[in-house]
């Protein structure tokens, strides 16, 4: 597991200064209104790697689900600075149509990202910490969308450039498919919750009837004794001392 750990850090390394190497040589750029090609393989390759890696690899796949839910979930919380969107948009570098959702809807996650970690991020709270997650997906995935329509859903809006260059291209080519893969462990973790919690219920009714069984033959001995004692109970006669 060790291994796998050091391998996964390694690799995350490696995507980062690939991505920050590749926008710096401005291989990303892209001057039309709405992000490129580039910018959505970069988004799409790790995600389509993890996800062969996680499907063809049992040792993997039981390193994956042994992660803390509660780190991966509180990495989200870098999201906060979702606001960096609202502000260039009210500056005339970024359109409405893509800056207003993506930076809200990341500030709401990054917002709560600690919360759902501290108080959620367990078996009893499954559905609801599921459905943040969810939210946190639907959320990067209407940014994503609403960043590739830009110029079509508003033509005469700013340019959606500035997202493909340093500091703003590592947000689509790095920190979105990272934090959709954090999202969908911890999604496949929540879901395995439920079978350990059926697998730990049945043992607890299989406990309860054992107990429940003991009880009934213990009440029917307790029954069964007391005629017994008091057969030996001393006997008085003739206002004689009790014979033994």
């Amino acid at each position: 597991m060790k291994n796998y750990g050091k391998l996964s850090v390694g690799l995350i390394a490696g995507w980062f200064i690939f991505a920050m190497s590749a926008s710096a040589l401005d291989l990303f750029k892209n001057d039309s209104n709405r992000v490129g090609v580039g910018v959505a393989l970069a988004a799409l390759a790790p995600i389509v790697v993890f996800s062969m890696w996680f499907a063809t690899s049992k040792k993997f796949r039981q390193f994956v689900l042994c992660l803390n839910p509660r780190i991966l979930t509180l990495a989200q919380s870098w999201r906060i600075f979702g606001f960096t969107f609202v502000l260039l948009q009210a500056r005339g570098v970024l359109p409405a149509i893509f800056a207003l959702p993506a930076g809200y809807g990341d500030m709401a996650i990054g917002a709560t990202a600690t919360l759902v970690a501290l108080k959620l991020a367990n078996p009893s709270h499954r559905n609801l910490f599921i459905l943040w997650q969810v939210l946190g997906i639907a959320d990067l995935v209407l940014a994503v969308s609403l960043g590739t329509t830009a110029r079509l859903l508003s033509p005469h809006g700013p340019s959606m450039v500035t997202m493909t260059v340093l500091p703003l291209s590592l947000v689509p080519t790095f920190l979105v498919p990272l934090f959709l893969i954090f999202h969908g462990i911890c999604i496949t973790q929540a879901k395995a919750w439920e079978a350990a919690s059926g697998d730990s219920g049945q043992q607890q009714e299989r406990l309860q009837h054992i107990r429940n069984l003991m009880s009934h033959d213990q009440g029917i001995s307790s029954q069964g004794v007391e005629p017994r004692q008091k057969l030996h109970e001393p006997i008085s006669i003739g206002g004689l001392p009790p014979s033994f």
